[in-house]
């Protein structure tokens, strides 16, 4: 049942709720380009069907400009009143995600969603779980191979989201450029440390942590901006003017500077770790390559110079390396895996999506039940 005062303080104020045959509609098309998207996780189309038709779904007005959202705590999902059917599929499959990996304890409180680890003593995760999802919503509609090239903050690059998280998801490619995607995605849908565990293999434990509280505060930053420029809108002092546009100024300057700074930490982490990782001349010619063509997804500004500058330095690295092979021939590489990581899904880990659909149901019942309880013994 729709809680309107809640919804009101959150800012959703309900238009009218979808019929059986619009929901049935969207979990259809949903279900089947997430089966088809991402047959590799396993992944039954019927029961991600079952799943998703047994969500409600609302229009709805926003007071931000959202196109939709995933209210955890009843598990509905709410449409912009005014989006039509041929531009509901992106957020429509970004917010059943959201429903897929989300995890309650009993009390109903959110434990985990993917990559976003909540009870944890700092959360962190909410933003690399966001692009990950946008990713595999953007994957879903238009393929892996279609970017568009935009320009934000000074900054250049491709994206496969151009309006929802461009910076964000492209940071998070760069990272699945030294992973792959099946850890993210994996990790996106089932909720656990696949993709942070092969990424800390990858680079170490705190550089992505700090990448995850980068991501996290680029978009404090963004949200800080937008609401500067909806003041300076408003302002016909001349001195708060001039004030307010410097603020806007220093804002757009703090995050092209943490994008950048957390793309150079991508980079130099990852190919150094492969770097110490060649044991003979075929590894050299790989890692050259690889590096080169990460140029596909740098991001880059005026007069930024740091992947140049890095190239050349690793490039005497190689020499360094090829050296030694000629001398010594195939180098020793040790790499051992910590034993408290995890790399491998494992099928307890593994839930269907009936499972899934089946156990939101029951946690649904009974924080009715809990609530109808309580009510009780208050009256």
């Amino acid at each position: 049942m729709v809680n309107e005062r809640a919804l009101r303080k959150a800012g959703i104020f309900v238009k009218k709720q979808l019929s059986s045959d619009e929901v049935n509609k969207i979990a259809d098309i949903i279900s089947d380009k997430i089966c088809s998207s991402f047959s590799e996780h396993g992944l039954v189309k019927s029961e991600l069907f079952l799943a998703l038709s047994r969500i409600d779904m609302y229009f709805a007005e926003f007071s931000d400009c959202s196109a939709a959202k995933y209210d955890y705590k009843d598990d509905i999902i709410y449409f912009k009143s005014d989006i039509s059917f041929d531009e509901i599929e992106i957020p429509a499959i970004h917010e059943c995600l959201h429903f897929i990996q989300s995890i309650k304890g009993n009390n109903g409180k959110l434990k985990r969603l993917g990559l976003y680890e909540i009870n944890k003593s700092k959360n962190n995760g909410m933003i690399i779980n966001e692009a990950a999802v946008q990713l595999m919503a953007t994957t879903a509609i238009n393929g892996e191979k279609r970017s568009d090239s935009v320009k934000y903050y000074d900054l250049e690059f491709n994206t496969e989201s151009p309006n929802y998280y461009p910076i964000e998801c492209s940071l998070v490619r760069q990272m699945t450029y030294f992973t792959g995607t099946y850890p993210l995605y994996h990790s996106a849908l089932y909720s656990d440390d696949i993709f942070k565990n092969t990424f800390i293999m990858k680079s170490n434990k705190e550089t992505y942590s700090k990448i995850s509280k980068n991501l996290d505060l680029l978009v404090r930053l963004q949200e800080n901006l937008h609401v500067e420029i909806s003041y300076l809108s408003k302002l016909m002092n001349a001195n708060k003017i001039i004030k307010s546009k410097e603020n806007i100024e220093m804002l757009k300057e703090k995050i092209k500077d943490l994008t950048l700074k957390t793309q150079e930490l991508i980079i130099t982490s990852c190919s150094y770790s492969d770097l110490n990782l060649i044991r003979n001349k075929q590894d050299v010619r790989e890692f050259q390559n690889k590096l080169y063509k990460f140029q596909k997804y740098l991001i880059t500004s005026e007069n930024y110079s740091f992947y140049n500058e890095f190239y050349i330095k690793m490039m005497e690295e190689l020499d360094n390396k090829r050296e030694l092979i000629e001398k010594y021939g195939t180098l020793e590489v040790f790499n051992e895996i910590p034993a408290n990581l995890s790399l491998l899904e494992t099928r307890q880990k593994k839930l269907n999506l009936f499972e899934i659909a089946k156990r939101k149901l029951i946690e649904l019942f009974s924080i009715n039940n809990q609530e109808a309880k309580d009510k009780n013994e208050n009256s």
